[in-house]
C-alpha cells in the first residue's frame, strides 16, 4: 500500500459553490511522532473557520462536534448522526438547522 506523505493533496472537494483542498497531515502532533501513523485527509474545521454556503447555512463535516441544536441519537457520532445535517461529498456536507443559519 502506497504511504501518502505529509502535505501531499488528497483531494480537492466542490461543493455548494465552494472548493475545499484536503491535504494529508495529522490532526495531533503525537500522530506525528509515532512511526505507526500515516498521514490522513485533514478535514476543515468549520468550527474555528465557519463558513456558509449562499444560502447561509453552515458547512459542518461528519465527525465534526455537533452544535446544541443536534437532533439525534447519538451526539458522539458527530454531525453525521443530526437530522438537519446533508451529506454532501467525501465528509463535507451543510448543517440544515434554522438555528445555525446566518441571516444578512
Amino acid at each position: 500500500m502506497q504511504k501518502h506523505r505529509e502535505g501531499e493533496l488528497y483531494r480537492v472537494i466542490a461543493l455548494e459553490g465552494q472548493e475545499f483542498a484536503v491535504y494529508y497531515g495529522y490532526y495531533e502532533e503525537c500522530d506525528r511522532q509515532n512511526p505507526l501513523c500515516d498521514p490522513v485527509p485533514l478535514y476543515p474545521d468549520f468550527i474555528k473557520a465557519p463558513l456558509y454556503n449562499g444560502e447561509g447555512y453552515p458547512f459542518a463535516t461528519d465527525m465534526q462536534d455537533p452544535c446544541r441544536y443536534f437532533a439525534g441519537e447519538d451526539p458522539d457520532g458527530g454531525c453525521y448522526g443530526c437530522r438537519h445535517y446533508r451529506r454532501g461529498a467525501d465528509f463535507i456536507g451543510l448543517c440544515r438547522c434554522e438555528e445555525n443559519r446566518r441571516n444578512e
